[in-house]
């Protein structure tokens, strides 16, 4: 029996041996879980199933290898815009042509089709996002980089708050002329563009004409907006604003500048053009572009004792642009981002969790798949329920503390070597035993 007992012996001391083998091997390894080997005592059960005081164990067998799921340290700023880290709970899910397999390494990058993929070639699963750049929630599918060029867009809409200097006095000269700085108060040019992604200037003028009183005069390109081969002609807006420095609704304005019931403007009949010359002489002309009705709001206009000009824009137009970069979120929003300066969500990344990360069943290559004993799982955005957060351009490294299995290896060495010494002292005291016969 007791070679036995020291047998079982060697088997538990060599099978801790290998597990922390395995994770010294691996301490390098992206999104590693180190194991631990876990053991039981074995006793043997007697016919009638009783047992006396002096019964002696049987020896020992490996009861489980246990991954241990604790958080692995961030190694952030890789450079890389796909190295995704999880803060906290959750697994990234991914698809290997069907199959689903879960993984904590961040390690991703794109195939040639554009595709999110790690280095084994699986897809990682996700949200997409639909015409208007929402993301549909829900339904999952394989992550893709979208590296066709963002299309131009004409500006349909304009956001500006800026304000009017109170302490100005009140302009009495020579009529409006853009050329003439004494002929308006302030003056601030915002880009816009057209259908073809043609880049033009809404020039704004604002010229004091009382106490409370502003005409805004409004030129595209330094053009009329509905006559472009007219420099002369701009638009003109009328602004009142009350004791405060309040803007009231305004109730007149002409050239191709219309008021909206809610005090915003519309800015109506816009021609995009562009110069041209011939010879020494230069005009302007439509330029096939279209142009949308623009949607001006300024209603953030205030007339205070400040440094009057443009304090805040925004407009929604743009020209063709290029994916320069990405960058992903806490939640797992992918973002792109354009060589024209615009960018939008293109996915998001999902996080899976399970009742019991211990029933999961390695797959190798950092990898697991459910089973019964994992329970069914649950899959959701980054910060939803109880999963974690990403990080971007960050992995996530093994949480192997190389230390401590050092020392397990010096603790299985000896546990082996006394193993061994049961066996041998057992084949002494056998031969001992035949001698006496002898």
């Amino acid at each position: 029996m007791s070679f036995n007992i020291g047998l079982s012996g060697l088997y538990a001391a060599n099978k801790s041996l290998d597990v922390a083998g395995n994770n010294i091997a691996n301490v390098a390894t992206v999104g590693f879980k180190a194991s631990r080997a876990e053991f039981a005592d074995q006793y043997a059960q007697s016919i009638r199933g009783t047992s006396g005081g002096t019964d002696v164990g049987s020896g020992v067998r490996t009861a489980a290898v246990t991954q241990q799921f604790t958080q692995g340290s961030l190694t952030t700023g890789t450079g890389r815009d796909l190295d995704l880290a999880i803060n906290g709970n959750g697994f990234f899910m991914m698809s290997n042509n069907g199959e689903k397999l879960y993984t904590r390494a961040g390690n991703f990058h794109t195939d040639t089709a554009g595709n999110i993929i790690d280095n084994a070639g699986n897809n990682l699963q996700g949200y997409a996002t639909d015409a208007n750049g929402n993301v549909m929630t829900g339904v999952l599918t394989n992550l893709r980089v979208d590296t066709s060029n963002m299309q131009p867009k004409a500006t349909s809409e304009i956001s500006i708050k800026s304000n009017l200097d109170s302490s100005k006095p009140v302009s009495t000269g020579a009529a409006f002329d853009p050329a003439d700085t004494s002929t308006y108060t302030s003056t601030f040019s915002t880009p816009i563009y057209d259908s073809q992604g043609n880049e033009h200037t809404l020039s704004q003028y604002f010229r004091k004409t009382d106490t409370n009183s502003w005409t805004m005069y409004s030129l595209i390109d330094g053009r009329s907006i509905t006559d472009p081969e007219n420099s002369t002609d701009p638009a003109q807006t009328q602004l009142h604003f009350d004791s405060a420095g309040n803007l009231q609704t305004p109730t007149s304005s002409t050239g191709g500048v219309g008021i909206n019931a809610d005090g915003t403007f519309n800015i109506t009949g816009w021609i995009p053009a562009q110069s041209k010359t011939i010879g020494s002489t230069t005009t302007w002309v439509g330029n096939g572009a279209a142009s949308e009705t623009i949607k001006l709001d300024m209603l953030a206009t205030s007339q205070t004792n400040a440094a009057g000009g443009a304090i805040s824009k925004t407009q929604n137009g743009n020209y063709t642009g290029q994916i320069s970069a990405m960058n992903v979120d806490s939640t797992g929003n992918l973002f792109a981002t354009y060589t024209n300066g615009r960018s939008k969500v293109i996915g998001q990344v999902a996080l899976t969790s399970f009742a019991n990360v211990q029933g999961l069943a390695p797959a190798g290559g950092t990898m697991w798949r459910e089973t019964y004993a994992s329970g069914i799982p649950v899959t959701g955005a980054p910060e939803s329920g109880t999963l974690g957060n990403i990080t971007g351009s960050a992995l996530e490294e093994s949480n192997v503390d190389l230390t401590g299995e050092l020392v397990q290896l010096i603790k299985a060495q000896s546990n082996y070597q006394a193993n061994a010494k049961t066996i041998s002292t057992e084949s002494t005291i056998l031969q001992t035993t035949i001698q006496m016969v002898n």
